[in-house]
């Protein structure tokens, strides 16, 4: 008998090409993408009583563990014309005891001498985060991957994208955000590539924000100005999770009817601005109860999806992972009752070099709690990022390989070729 999961022990498995790029270390030695995620990866022991996905995340409800970090914010008006409007950026600084009302603990916003003075010809690496659904900077589960990063001993700087109305920021436009809203993220770290220009950038997304982390990695290809990237507990197939949260009475009246619950909160403290698009019926969004149904009344007419099937197909980054082109580690659990098992896209990480699937058996949604009080995914996470940018030297990424990618296909070439990131959703500005 294998007593290993009696003692909270999780087995360890990975998904990735056969022919996988290889990375030079700046001591001149090779190692390939899958060798560096392993050695950075440790065994996988959990707390024993929390013995499946369901208690794993639901002790994410009563595990309040203090992870102190501080922020300064600084609200940004969005660039494109496409996706008016601002959205909020906390940047990681030192602990100080100034607070602020309307504003989420141990974070204010910058004055404007402080903002002046952020540019910075330093070389620390930086990371930029994204959280999950309804989240926003103050989360546990992000500040457990924060936390070693920006210690003293681990030298990185920090900021976090916080989703449009999201951790008590004020919208301007009329809209929330969605599962593919990339063009934040895509001004920040345009935003940061020129305020240090010396320092290597970096990303990691949560849930919701992998998915969008991914669908950006996607679409930037090889022009991507972050050098690597982690995403954890991705829905990867939108269509495929939904579906199977309403299959099962926990999917349906638990996780999904949680989620609506959250979005639905989300949507009431800015009703004042959304109600002011013509196409949001605000009663028929206040009626709703379940996940799918706040984004068939709510993301489906803001965006012009007709139903939130067309809206999880178009945004899903199951086929965006195909266009990656920076070393990616995605670390999931088997057992996560929310970015289910059936919607992970094994074969597209067997077809991309640059990716790397670490899958547990155990840990739930965004959890992985062990006995100690920590959260084991926090230490690959950390352990890729730091090796990433202390030992391996990303200016030389090898490129031996000849990918034998249709991602990568000509298009004005003779025959069928297929386009991850052709995207149905088109967004029009009036003149």
């Amino acid at each position: 008998m294998d007593i290993s999961g009696l003692l909270g022990t999780a087995s360890t498995s990975y998904t990735h090409s056969n022919n996988p790029i290889s990375l030079s270390t700046k001591s001149g030695e090779k190692v390939s993408l899958p060798e560096l995620c392993r050695s950075v990866t440790p065994p996988c022991r959990l707390n024993p009583l929390l013995y499946n996905g369901h208690l794993q995340t639901f002790w994410t409800v009563f595990k309040n563990q203090d992870v102190p970090i501080c922020y300064k914010r600084k609200v940004f008006e969005a660039d494109d014309p496409r996706y008016a409007g601002t959205f909020a950026v906390d940047f990681v600084v030192k602990a100080y005891d100034d607070t602020e009302v309307d504003m989420p603990s141990r974070t204010t916003h910058f004055n404007g001498d402080e903002f002046e003075g952020v540019r910075s010809l330093d070389s620390k690496p930086m990371l930029v985060t994204l959280h999950g659904l309804s989240g926003g900077s103050h989360e546990l589960y992000l500040r457990h991957v924060l936390a070693p990063l920006v210690s003293e001993d681990g030298g990185w700087e920090a900021c976090v994208v916080n989703s449009r109305g999201c951790a008590m920021s004020k919208i301007t436009s009329g809209v929330l955000y969605n599962a593919r809203a990339t063009w934040d993220v895509r001004q920040v770290v345009k935003w940061l590539r020129r305020q240090f220009p010396n320092r290597d950038l970096y990303g990691i997304g949560f849930s919701l924000g992998a998915n969008i982390l991914t669908n950006y990695l996607g679409e930037e290809g090889s022009q991507c100005n972050l050098k690597a990237a982690v995403v954890c507990s991705n829905p990867w197939n939108l269509e495929v999770g939904s579906l199977a949260l309403q299959r099962s009475w926990l999917g349906l009246e638990v996780y999904s009817k949680t989620m609506g619950s959250n979005m639905k909160k989300l949507f009431e403290s800015h009703v004042e601005q959304i109600s002011q698009n013509p196409r949001i019926d605000v009663d028929r969004v206040r009626n709703v109860k379940y996940l799918h149904e706040f984004d068939r009344e709510l993301q489906g007419p803001t965006w012009g999806y007709p139903t939130e099937g067309a809206y999880y197909r178009d945004a899903s980054s199951s086929d965006s992972l195909l266009a990656v082109r920076i070393p990616l580690y995605a670390i999931h659990a088997d057992d996560d009752p929310i970015a289910v098992k059936e919607a992970l896209p094994y074969e597209e990480f067997k077809q991309n070099p640059f990716a790397v699937l670490c899958s547990t058996t155990k840990g739930g949604h965004l959890s992985w709690f062990e006995s100690g009080g920590g959260r084991w995914f926090a230490k690959p996470a950390t352990g890729f990022l730091m090796k990433m940018a202390k030992d391996i030297n990303l200016s030389q990424l090898s490129q031996d390989h000849i990918f034998p990618l249709a991602a990568d296909a000509n298009p004005d070439a003779e025959g069928p070729h297929f386009d991850p990131m052709r995207r149905k959703l088109q967004i029009h500005v009036e003149p």
